[in-house]
């Protein structure tokens, strides 16, 4: 009976990270979601984006004080579209991991780093930190920023949805510190 029930939750977590939308008619939707054949992971980064952190982003403490003192962002409208992310991910300190990690306290850490998480190679040898601009342009496009990785997300095209919900993950780490 188990065995049943997974590709029917993997479908259901599909269409909860694609807000429900349909992929095929997306521009840029990845070929999985279209049905299609990945191609094999290359471990590489897209043209145009920079596999190299700066000193200051590697493990940057400081960083959910940063991201919160922007001071523009809807904590609350972050709350409601980290929801679309809930299907794969928990946010709680020493929460599980799920399919996704537990993003508590991700925000201005390096990429791939949760103890017992098992991350695709291709998010392992990118070599990122989670600063602002990069979660920013994982959650609007996970492929695009790191080919061959394994979320499943077609990403949020709302610049002012994305702002909102990494300042609500730097809150949610920020409210301990």
């Amino acid at each position: 009976m188990p065995r049943i029930l997974l590709p029917i939750l993997a479908s259901l977590a599909l269409i909860a990270c694609g807000n429900g939308t349909d992929t095929e008619s997306m521009p840029g939707a990845s070929a999985a979601a279209q049905g299609q054949a990945e191609p094999a992971a290359t471990g590489h980064l897209a043209a145009g984006r920079t596999a190299e952190p700066t000193a200051e982003h590697r493990t940057n403490d400081a960083a959910p004080a940063a991201v919160l003192a922007s001071g523009t962002a809807d904590l609350a409208n972050g709350q409601r579209q980290f929801r679309r992310c809930q299907s794969c991910h928990t946010i709680t300190e020493g929460g599980r991991h799920t399919v996704g990690p537990n993003l508590y306290g991700v925000v201005g850490h390096p990429a791939a780093s949760a103890t017992g998480f098992s991350y695709s190679r291709a998010l392992s040898a990118a070599d990122l930190s989670w600063d602002r601009e990069t979660l920013d342009a994982w959650i609007e496009n996970p492929r695009e920023l790191v080919p061959g990785n394994r979320m499943s997300f077609v990403g949020l095209r709302d610049a002012d949805d994305r702002r909102d919900v990494i300042a609500y993950l730097a809150s949610v780490s920020a409210q301990d510190d």
